[in-house]
């Protein structure tokens, strides 16, 4: 016995279209699900980098600078003398009343990073006044012969999904930190030096502080350059630590 199935257009038409919709929506969803994920979880937005998979036994010593002269000439001089690169992201207001130190930095070899203009919270600003601390902050980077800087530690270093997508549109990749000297506490040097022996690995992005809240900075950092060489660690730029390196991130709510 032979069968014969008739097909009606019309509801092949309609199966279609039904299926079709169905299509749509699950991309649409799919979609929003990956714009809804932390910009630090895919690849479609800004990222704020705090550590790298690094195998070359590198980390990278930064120094934060938004107020006072006392403090970083002694910091450059421990550096220089165990010649050590570092980063250092500096509050271009700051840079701007001091570019004798700022020229002294960038003659020894390190890289200069932003904060901005004002040391000011981004998470309570609006976005148009981080543009414009940022347009300012870069004009002073400019006239002071560094036109390419590219890395940006947001001041307090509070930020969000917003802050980031606003600073990530001005050209800047913000650089945070996975191991915290604590040094702006002057807990004394050697709650310093520990609280960096006993964290840091390869890859790791260490806070330090040149400005002059930040008293006990110049000795512990002494210490903690000796121990990097015990252990056959080395300081390099952030530049260097990412490139070639697999970047770690947070989730941002």
């Amino acid at each position: 016995m032979k069968f014969f199935y008739i097909l009606d257009g019309k509801k092949i038409k309609k199966w279609l279209l039904i299926i079709s919709i169905a299509f749509v929506t699950a991309s649409i969803l799919y979609i929003q699900q990956i714009a809804n994920e932390s910009v630090f979880s895919n690849d479609l937005g800004p990222k704020a980098i705090y550590r790298v998979e690094n195998k070359k036994n590198e980390l990278a010593l930064t120094f934060d600078i938004s107020w006072g002269e006392t403090n970083a000439i002694p910091i450059l001089n421990v550096l220089k003398k165990h010649d050590v690169k570092a980063t250092f992201f500096l509050s271009a207001s700051w840079a701007e009343r001091h570019p004798r130190i700022v020229k002294k930095i960038v003659e020894d070899g390190h890289e200069i990073g932003s904060m901005g203009y004002e040391y000011k919270n981004y998470t309570e600003l609006e976005r148009g006044k981080i543009i414009r601390d940022l347009a300012q902050a870069k004009k002073v980077f400019d006239t002071l012969g560094m036109k390419h800087v590219s890395f940006l530690r947001v001041p307090t270093g509070n930020f969000n999904k917003n802050v980031l997508k606003t600073v990530h549109s001005f050209g800047y990749t913000v650089v945070h930190w996975s191991v915290d000297s604590k040094d702006w506490l002057n807990p004394g040097v050697n709650s310093i030096v520990q609280n960096v022996t006993e964290n840091a690995k390869s890859g790791d992005i260490v806070l330090l502080h040149a400005s002059d809240s930040a008293k006990q900075t110049a000795q512990a950092l002494e210490q903690i350059i000796i121990w990097m060489k015990k252990e056959g660690y080395k300081s390099v730029p952030i530049s260097d630590l990412v490139n070639n390196a697999h970047i770690k991130s947070k989730e941002i709510k």
